[in-house]
């Protein structure tokens, strides 16, 4: 217990740590944008404090964020986790299933990706596992999908949430005399609803794949799993909001626009313009989202000497930008990128989480001997505030 009482201490003083470089990184935003305003150019000095600033808030932001996590741990480090697809055949509901001479009916499990609170013993599977039969060779080429754990999670009952999605801020905050009428500021909220939509496919196979219990995890993991995570991935970055599809981030950011009479000649300078854009919206940037191709690009930029710019090719490069994580994704758009506050300005809601289902109930199974498997989720994506999330050119095509 003292060990983890010193752990939030730690985090608690992390934290104080970041809000006074928060307010700092303000403070310089703010009087930059008033000095533009009279006509009076950012000096390199003035730049160069603004980036240490900057720079300095984004790494106590990511050592909070993973003292945080450990604090949510809650310490289990010698558990390890089990996919989506061993958590579905040593489901003993589904051995009890599969275990039959001929299985008839269905049997669905919840595969919610979490940490088993139970270690796996030898020989778990049972007589699953049947050393005739081989798992599935041939793997999907699978991409890194981390745009969910940048969000803020969060669960629901229903199929709709309704919230305050925040329109206007204006701060007329001042110092006045005794006696002064004070100055009004505006906050104003408008309602906004996050419908729950389903994600879903499903496969018809072999009926003796119940039988195979490492082929069948490979099924779940490598096909049914990761399809719902591509679909939705490409549903939280670029959903319409029109039909079944979710809002997306990308469809609900504000457009970047250079704040002041600052101007970018580089992607590199246009991120950085886009974290003091989410800046000025008053909640601090905790990621970038770009596609792969444009990540490259910047990797390969090069000085008049020859030189990398960004890391060694012969060491390893970290994929973050101005102290902020790069999620990598093709999801986005080459020469696009979102740059955000996205555990404040958005959260996502599970209403369903992913689960498996396997039914010989068709009459085309039956006389096939065949049997379905079906995977689904059900989420909801909340975006309460905009002007949070920044999305524009990089303007590396136009320059080519």
């Amino acid at each position: 217990m003292s060990e983890q009482r010193t752990a939030a201490e730690l985090a608690a003083e992390v934290k104080r740590d970041f809000e006074t470089k928060h307010d700092k990184v303000k403070e310089i935003a703010e009087k930059a944008l008033a000095e533009a305003e009279k006509g009076t150019p950012l000096s390199k000095a003035a730049k160069e404090l603004a980036d240490e600033a900057l720079t300095g808030m984004n790494e106590t932001k990511a050592r909070l964020d993973e003292l945080e996590q450990k604090l949510a741990r809650g310490g289990s480090g010698n558990e390890g986790p089990r996919t989506a697809g061993e958590r579905f055949v040593e489901d003993e509901q589904f051995k009890a299933f599969a275990g039959q001479t001929r299985p008839r009916g269905r049997v669905l499990v919840e595969v919610k990706d979490i940490t088993s609170l139970s270690t796996d013993a030898p020989g778990s599977a049972g007589a699953l596992v049947n050393s005739d039969r081989r798992g599935l060779q041939v793997e999907l080429p699978q991409r890194r999908l981390t745009v969910r754990s940048l969000l803020l999670p969060g669960q629901t009952a229903g199929n709709a949430i309704e919230y305050e999605q925040e329109k206007l801020f204006q701060n007329n905050a001042a110092p006045v005399a005794e006696g002064v009428l004070k100055p009004q500021s505006e906050l104003q909220f408008e309602d906004a609803t996050a419908t729950v939509r389903t994600i879903a496919h499903w496969m018809r196979t072999s009926v003796q794949i119940l039988a195979d219990a490492p082929g069948l995890r490979s099924i779940i993991d490598q096909r049914l799993r990761y399809g719902l995570s591509l679909a939705e991935e490409t549903q939280l970055l670029n959903g319409s909001g029109a039909g079944q599809n979710l809002l997306g981030l990308v469809t609900a950011a504000t457009a970047y626009a250079a704040a002041g009479s600052l101007s970018a000649t580089t992607q590199v300078d246009i991120v950085r313009l886009m974290i003091l854009q989410v800046a000025l919206a008053e909640y601090p940037a905790n990621g970038i989202v770009m596609n792969p191709i444009d990540m490259a690009a910047i990797e390969l930029s090069k000085d008049a000497g020859g030189n990398y710019l960004i890391g060694n090719p012969q060491g390893t490069i970290q994929k973050n930008l101005w102290g902020l994580p790069v999620v990598e994704t093709q999801a986005m758009g080459v020469d696009k990128a979102l740059v955000g506050a996205f555990n404040l300005a958005a959260q996502i809601f599970d209403r369903q989480d992913a689960t498996v289902d396997v039914s010989t109930e068709d009459q085309d199974n039956f006389v096939k001997n065949k049997v379905t498997i079906r995977a689904e989720e059900r989420l909801a994506l909340a975006i309460y505030r905009r002007q949070a999330l920044v999305y524009g050119d990089l303007g590396r095509v136009a320059n080519n």
